[in-house]
């Protein structure tokens, strides 16, 4: 997922996909801690979306104060 596409969506739909997010950040945590994980590379691409809808939702928090 990139910026643009998160650009797009209310703020409740990038709070739900934060959720969304942060539950499957965890679920992977488990698996690597239990040796069940396969790949590897989801765990920093989570991360890094999971950063990425912080990133917007501040945005448009900010822009919102702004006005």
């Amino acid at each position: 997922m990139n910026a643009t596409e998160l650009k797009e969506k209310t703020p409740d739909q990038l709070n739900e996909l934060l959720v969304d997010l942060k539950k499957e950040a965890f679920n992977l945590r488990f698996q690597a801690a239990t040796n069940q994980l396969e790949n590897t590379a989801r765990m920093r691409s989570v991360k890094k979306d999971v950063a990425r809808v912080k990133t917007i939702i501040n945005q448009v928090t900010s822009v919102a104060k702004s006005e």
